[in-house]
């Protein structure tokens, strides 16, 4: 009698605990609005709406290439699986035509769509929440002016049990911090709008920060690096491994212009956010780097002294080719393996005098040779940099076609051991392998980053 008494207790507590999870759960459905798609919205609000769109990257997440603009369907991998995005065009069968203010206001804030479902949290909505009424207004009016385009997208391919979305319910109990951000008086008003701008619609956290095994960003190491779309977001904290430091200026002009000639040029993922934040003004971009090189803090004595030198080495006109580099451009004979490649593949561009951006960056310079995961510069040594469509920019071609696995490997472990003073890549010809494979999907975009260079260049070419 005692232990059915136990088993009815334990029983009524399992029901009493998934009526306050469900309870916990539900949000009501907000009415469609037939109305929505013909309201009429003043010019400067949507003009402000296309600046916070382009801040928010939203373009790159919610098209895919070569099809209309915030469509939707593009596929987003995750550790969970694949989810894919959704059409935010004024479509009222297919995308967001019947939602009123109060839907799109709910789901930034709150990760919610209007029918009341959870939205997973690959829709980056733990830092739209930090938006405020006001921006969400001006959004909510540029999406709702553009092309309405009938496209549905393809289910997600998640694993099971992650197709119930209720659970994400209990994701926001452990992970989700709703609401704007705590005024810091104690700041300038520069680095208290870079923090709105990068914390918020830029969500620059989503890729530079890492994650824990339930896909939330690991708020102790903020900007301490992450990954997107094949690529490696570096660290931009204090572990930052840019041989010349970062400063405002620097970092500036970079986010203004795709490139910097200490830094070299933006690509993957990042080609995109540059070639979107051009639509914003100065001292917007000029506030973003006030903040994340805050975030950065001053370089170690150390690291400092070693950045002024290669700064002074750098400054102006690129390096003279050296006595070294000019006999090696003459002759690889005695060069070992990676040596040999690089002499004949690499230095001419890499050692020339030709700046930044249609120079190659010199690699005494290059993060990538420095980080400590490789794979962005096996990315871009396999798949190169396509050109932007219709004007000058940065290019290089690519070396997939022309060295093998081992090859490409041999030349990466060469100019670690050169340029860099860190520990030499362990596992280059596999990761190289997967990547060429398709096994590591890379998305390749140019310099520009928009919407032109072809998804997942691994995968179509095995």
């Amino acid at each position: 009698m005692r232990a059915l008494r136990a088993a009815t207790v334990f029983i009524a507590a399992i029901f009493v605990a998934a009526g306050v999870f469900f309870l916990l759960a539900w949000r009501s459905e907000i009415p469609e609005d037939a109305a929505a798609a013909q309201a009429s919205f003043a010019p400067d609000l949507v003009a402000k709406g296309a600046q916070l769109a382009a801040l928010g990257n939203c373009i790159a997440c919610h098209t895919v290439p070569g099809k209309p603009a915030f469509s939707g369907g593009l596929a987003v991998p995750t550790p969970f699986g694949t989810i894919y995005s959704t059409n935010i065009t004024p479509d009222r069968e297919t995308g967001i035509g019947g939602w009123n203010e109060a839907a799109f206001q709910r789901a930034m804030n709150e990760g919610v769509d209007r029918n009341g479902n959870h939205l997973y949290p690959a829709f980056p909505y733990d830092h739209f929440t930090r938006v405020s009424e006001e921006d969400n207004r001006a959004l909510y009016a540029f999406l709702m002016t553009r092309a309405a385009v009938k496209a549905e997208a393809p289910e997600n391919d998640l694993q099971f049990p992650l197709t119930f979305r209720p659970l994400l319910a209990g994701w926001k109990l452990l992970f989700f911090d709703r609401g704007e951000l705590e005024p810091d008086n104690g700041q300038s008003e520069a680095w208290t709008r870079g923090r709105y701008l990068a914390e918020g619609l830029g969500h620059c956290g989503a890729c530079h920060t890492p994650r824990n095994a339930f896909g939330a960003e690991d708020r102790d190491r903020n900007f301490g690096g992450g990954e997107a779309e094949g690529w490696q977001a570096y660290a931009i904290n204090k572990d930052s491994k840019a041989p010349i430091p970062w400063d405002e200026q620097s970092l500036a002009f970079y986010l203004r212009n795709g490139w910097h000639e200490f830094h070299g040029v933006s690509r993957g993922p990042m080609a995109e956010v540059t070639g979107n934040l051009s639509a914003l003004p100065d001292s917007d971009i000029m506030a973003i780097a006030t903040y994340v090189t805050s975030i950065m803090g001053d370089p170690t004595p150390e690291r400092g002294q070693k950045g002024a030198q290669l700064r002074e080495q750098f400054e102006g006109d690129r390096l003279e080719q050296t006595a070294d580099s000019q006999s090696s451009l003459v002759s690889a004979s005695g060069a070992g393996s990676g040596e040999a490649i690089y002499i004949a593949a690499c230095a001419s561009c890499h050692e020339g005098r030709q700046r930044q951006p249609f120079g190659g960056l010199n690699f005494e310079l290059s993060t990538a040779v420095n980080a400590p995961n490789p794979q962005n510069i096996v990315n871009i040594v396999l798949f190169g940099l396509p050109p932007a469509d219709g004007e000058a920019s940065a290019v290089m071609p690519a070396f997939r076609h022309l060295l093998n696995d081992q090859q490409v490997a041999d030349v990466l472990a060469y100019m670690r051991e050169r340029f860099s003073e860190e520990p030499a890549w362990a596992g280059l010809v596999e990761l190289v392998a997967n990547t060429r494979s398709g096994a590591h999907k890379v998305t390749v975009r140019p310099s520009d980053g928009i919407e032109r260079a072809p998804h997942n260049v691994g995968a179509e070419e095995g």
